[in-house]
Order: structure tokens, then sequence, then C-alpha cells
């Protein structure tokens, strides 16, 4: 089988952690927390912002609906960099190394246009992707088949050279479905072997 053309990198869980939960425990408690995700559907506001909504104006509307929770709801928005940390080095690594070997790599993720434009700003290894494809701007989510089908069109690949990594299941079933080689993502040390076996990178060149 020839080697992929192109790798796909999702950015939650895969480049960088994404896990509020765990911020608002370390920041209010587990108590509260639980309180609090039990009376918002803060993920749901969040995917309305992935499908486009603008940020801050849907956070903050979110706060004013329910102001017993507001200074908390708001967090989501004024503390961001701090739900959408810590990096992982490791994948932030593969993503340059492939770089240097000429490898085209795309970041495909569910992400508020004016979200990812924001972060680009504060983390720079979202400067670095060839092609980015952002659910907030294009206004397709994973796992949408639409959306891989926009990918490839755009990109001009064909579906079984390119190779995806996601954290979700959903995502990787449908990427799958539409022929793309895939990786559903846990470690970046599995995500290198991977890479290593698809003969992009060597064992040096991927940390490994």
């Amino acid at each position: 089988m020839l080697q992929p053309q192109a790798v796909i990198f999702d950015i939650g869980n895969v480049l960088t952690a994404w896990q509020p939960e765990a911020f608002y425990e370390r920041v209010i408690g587990p108590d509260r927390r639980r309180a609090l995700f039990a009376a918002v559907d803060l993920h749901g506001v969040n995917a309305d912002v992935d499908d486009g909504a603008p940020f801050r104006a849907t956070i903050y509307a979110c706060a004013d609906r329910h102001p017993d929770w507001a200074p908390e709801i708001r967090m989501w928005h004024d503390r961001w960099d701090e739900l959408a940390s810590p990096r992982i080095d490791g994948s932030i690594a593969l993503l340059r190394a492939l770089r240097v070997r000429g490898v085209p790599v795309f970041a495909l993720s569910n992400i508020g246009g004016d979200v990812f434009e924001q972060a680009q700003t504060r983390l720079e290894f979202l400067t670095e992707f060839d092609r980015a494809y952002i659910s907030g701007t294009l206004r397709l989510s994973k796992p949408d088949p639409q959306l891989y089908a926009h990918v490839e069109a755009d990109c001009g690949l064909p579906p079984q050279s390119l190779l995806f990594a996601d954290d979700r299941a959903d995502n990787i079933t449908a990427a799958a479905r539409r022929g793309w080689r895939t990786h559903q993502f846990e470690t970046w040390q599995g995500w290198a072997r991977r890479l290593v076996a698809e003969g992009l990178l060597t064992e040096g060149e991927a940390g490994l």
C-alpha cells in the first residue's frame, strides 16, 4: 500500500488537552463542578460555538440565562486557554517532524472559527498546518459526512491517501466509512508508532 499523502490532526485531546471538567474541578471543586454541569449544558453551548455561533456572545448569553452560575459560565470564554491545556508536546513534535519530511499536515477540528483565530495567537503550532478545516468556519461539524467530503474536494487527494488521528470513535468511524486511514488517538506514542508503521517517520524522527 502506498504511503499516505497527507496527515490530518484533530486538535482537542490530540495536540492539546480538552478536559473542561478537570479545569472546573480545579477552580471550583468537584461538588460545585458537578452541580454546574447538571444545571447548565455547557457542552451543548460549546457545540453551538463549534457550529459557528459567536464565541463570547454565546457564552455570555448562557451566563445571563443562568445568573446563579454566571461567573463560572463566563470562565468558559474568559479562561479558555486553561480549558484547552496542557499542550501535548509529543504530538506537536510529530506535526513538526512530518512537515520537515515534506508531508502535508492538515487540521480537522470541531472548534469555533473565532475561537481558532484567537487560539492561533497563543498556541503557535496552530499556525503551522498546510490546511485547516474548522467547523465553525465551514458550518459543518464532525462526524457529518459532508465535512469529510469537503476536505477531500478541497485538498484534491483520494480518501485512501489521507491518514486521520482523532480521539473520538464516532469521528474516526465516519472518516473510515469514506475510505480514510484512521487512528483513534490515546497517546502521542501510539500515534508516533502508527506514523512509523506507515513509513512517514523513522523511530528517531518520531521521538520513540
